[in-house]
Formats: C-alpha cells, structure tokens, sequence
C-alpha cells in the first residue's frame, strides 16, 4: 500500500492558498474583461445582490448549506432561521417601498448575509484552526457563487466576442454517430409536455443535485474538524473555471439555434413551455429535430451577439458524471440518484437541442481528465496519476482536432470515424476505473494466531 507523505497536507494546502490567489485575481481580470463590453462583471453582480433581488435565490440558499458544514447543529437552525428573517424583513422593505422584483426571486439576500456574517465572525472571534475551518466553510459557500458568476459572464463575453461560430463544423462531424440530436429530440417531441418538463426540471436543478451529493460527501466536517481531501464541489468549480475557456477556442451555440426548430416541434412540447429559443434569421435553416442536416463541407457561419457560444465541451454533461462518480460510493438511493440524474441529463442535452452527441464525448473525456487530476493533486502526484491526466488531455484535444479538421472525412465514412471516436472516450474511461481502483487502500487480512503446542 502506498504510503503518503509526511509533508503532504501543508503543500496540499499551500498549493490552495496559492489557487485561491489565482481564482480571485481571474475574477478581477474577468471583471475588467466585462467591464471593457459594457457589461457587469462577476464581482459587480454579487455585490449588487447583497440589496438587490438575486438572480437565483435558490443558489444563494445551496451556498450557505455548504458553508454550514462546518457548523453545529444548533449554530445551523440559528442561521437558517437568521437567513429566512432577512429574507422576510427585505420582502416587507420592497412591499413597502412598492418595489416590485421584476427580474430575479424574491428571496435568497438572507443567505448571502448570513454567509458574509460567518465571514466576519470567523475573521474578529475565531482563532486558530476553528478560523481556519470556519473560513473554509464560508469560502467553500462564496465560491460556489462566485463560481455560477463567473459562468454567466464567460458566456456573455463568448456571444460578444465570438461573432462566428463551429456549428456546421460539429453537425458534420456529429453524423458519423448518427446524429444523436435529431433522434433524441423527436423521442423527447414524442412524449408530449409532460416529457418535455420533466426533463427540463431535471436540467435545471442540477445544482441542486449537486449540493444533495456535496452535503453527504461532508456530512462529517463538522465532527471531524476538518474537510475530506476530495469532493464533488472541488471537481465542479475547476469544470467551471476550465470549461469555458475552451468556448472561447471552439465556439460553438448548438443545433436548436444554428438550425431552427420547426413550428410541429414546438406545438407538441411548449404547452408548459412558453420560453421557445428563437435563433431568428441567422439559423440556416429550420431542420432541428426533423430533419438532418446535409453533408457539405462546413464552414465558420456568423451568429448573434446574444446566444452564449456554449457547447463544446458539454459542461452539463462533465457535471452530471462528475454526480455519477461522486455517488459511486454511497448509499443505495444516492447511486440510483445519481445513474438517473446523469441518464436524464443526456436525454435533455440533446432532447433540447443545447448540444451536439460529439458534445457528449468531449464533456465525459474533459470530466474524467480533470477527476484524475484533483485525485491525484490529493494523493500526491506519481506516475499512474501523471500517464491518467495526460492521457485524458491528450484524446481530450484529439477529439476537438478532429471536430475542426476532419469533421467532412468523419461524416463520409460514420462506420470507421464513430467506433473509433466511442473508443477514444471509453478508453479513458476504462484508464480511469482501472487506475482510482487502483488507488483504493487494499484490505489486508487479520493475522492468524500462531497455535502454541501444547504442555507435555
């Protein structure tokens, strides 16, 4: 069994001081990038929603349940109740000032106080490792914030400084797996509205399954004193912070929008859905889901300056399987939970329209590099750990390649080009179950007592 090194949790720790060194100045730069577009950055946005009505109370609300891990539980029904009466007394405020939330929920001000309370609680009345804890708590619950932020402006920044976009690129390409979109989305047209939102509610909670798993994951900090060297909070800020950065170099906005929808679509499935995506007259034409795009050679396509480039990778995709291997190991409901969660997430990616099944591959591959990473950052890192990581980047960046390059080749010849690139996922797939298993502390048998002879 492998033996971890002695000086491995205060490196462990200042590589995370150094990272959150990092992660504050990206947040300045990004908060600079915004501003030169004319729009709020992530740094603006939070600091308005200490008053004004949050985007999504909800978060808000998830982000002091992570901080509370840390806490008693006494200290958690006097926070939760400090929270709720904030949100009350701001609701009385607007009712009485007339001010009426017209954007955002009404509610959720009362978490991010409460946060930002423990903040200055831990900074003037905690010392020692009950601050540091503490700190950790309220930094683990402003970073899942700032972390949803940081999203919302990166995708701003993608539909205004990306005025083309991939998408015939990766439509092309998408047909040597049969053009998984179409297929799906007319099953999903098929099951009528109540098939339609019940996916969508799934694809619009993912955070909150999420925080489900994150909560049993640090179920014991409060006891223990201390956090778990890896959990699933860890995996989705760094998808988070990495993902969009490959929008900027692949951008891509997904066949709902590049190629229309068709009025018979939306019939069957906006009876409970009102809000139709429209992609207006720079869509090529409106084939999506009923028709398959035809195969020509592709070429970059002008796009709106609204419509977020966000497909390639499937972040949504990295994240529900960053759900299914975080749940692998805990109870029976949570695995089922999770198996659901990433199956119902697939279904509605491409149900929906947001994404091509190349998209998929490319999420699920992006997923597991960035897993075998942190795994191996809270390890220590040692040759199994390396040839992981740089094995998932390596057909990671392949797949993209192949996407820009040969997407033409890849369409006129489906029966090679997508076997091999199914391949190519499930071989990092298999590397990683092979190398975390492993990983995992071998169970040594109990030693036999010797038998002593018996007296003569």
């Amino acid at each position: 069994m492998r033996v971890p090194r002695p000086d491995l949790p205060r490196r462990r720790e200042r590589l995370w001081a150094v990272a959150g060194v990092a992660a504050l100045g990206f947040l300045i730069v990004l908060e600079f990038a915004a501003r030169r577009y004319g729009l709020p950055g992530p740094i603006t946005t939070q600091v308005r929603e200490v008053v004004a009505a949050p985007k999504s109370g909800g978060l808000l609300y998830a982000a002091m349940a992570l901080m509370m891990v840390v806490l008693t539980w006494r200290q958690r029904f006097i926070a939760t109740g400090a929270a709720i009466g904030i949100d009350i007394a701001f609701a009385l405020v607007r009712w009485a000032m007339d001010a009426k939330v017209t954007s955002g929920h009404p509610f959720g001000n009362g978490a991010l106080w409460v946060i930002l309370s423990y903040g200055v609680i831990a900074a003037t009345r905690r010392t020692g490792s009950e601050r540091v804890l503490l700190l950790k708590g309220v930094g683990l619950g402003l970073l899942l914030v700032a972390g949803r932020k940081t999203g919302d402006t990166w995708l701003l920044i993608t539909s205004k400084t990306r005025p083309a976009v991939l998408d015939q690129y990766v439509a092309t390409a998408d047909h040597a797996l049969g053009s998984p979109s179409w297929l799906v989305g007319r099953v999903v047209a098929a099951t009528g509205p109540i098939g339609f939102n019940f996916l969508d509610i799934v694809y619009g909670q993912l955070a909150v399954a999420a925080v489900v798993v994150a909560l049993y994951q640090l179920r014991g900090v409060a006891v223990e004193r201390r956090f778990p060297g890896h959990h699933l909070v860890r995996t989705f800020l760094v998808i988070g912070l990495l993902g969009p950065a490959f929008y900027m170099i692949f951008p891509v906005v997904g066949p709902i929008f590049a190629y229309g929808t068709g009025t018979e679509y939306w019939a069957t499935v906006s009876l409970w859905s009102p809000d139709i995506p429209s992609s207006g007259h720079w869509a090529v034409a409106d084939l999506w889901p009923q028709t398959l795009p035809p195969v020509n050679t592709p070429h970059p396509m002008p796009f709106d300056e609204i419509t977020p480039r966000n497909c390639m990778p499937s972040l949504h995709t990295a994240w529900a399987t960053a759900i299914f291997i975080h749940t692998r190991k805990g109870p029976r409901i949570l695995r089922y939970a999770g198996t659901f969660w990433l199956v119902a997430t697939l279904a509605a990616t491409l149900g929906f329209g947001y994404h091509y099944g190349v998209d998929l591959l490319a999420g699920v591959v992006f997923v597991l590099t960035i897993e075998a990473a942190l795994r191996s950052l809270d390890r220590g890192w040692d040759r199994s750990g390396i040839r992981l990581a740089a094995y998932g980047a390596t057909v990671f960046t392949a797949l993209l390649v192949a996407y820009r390059f040969l997407p033409l080749t890849m369409a006129e010849h489906p029966w090679v080009s997508g076997p091999l690139l199914v391949l190519a996922m499930t071989s990092v797939i298999y590397g990683y179950v092979r190398t975390t298993a492993a990983w995992e502390p071998k169970a040594t048998p109990a030693r036999q007592p010797v038998p002593q002879p018996e007296p003569i």
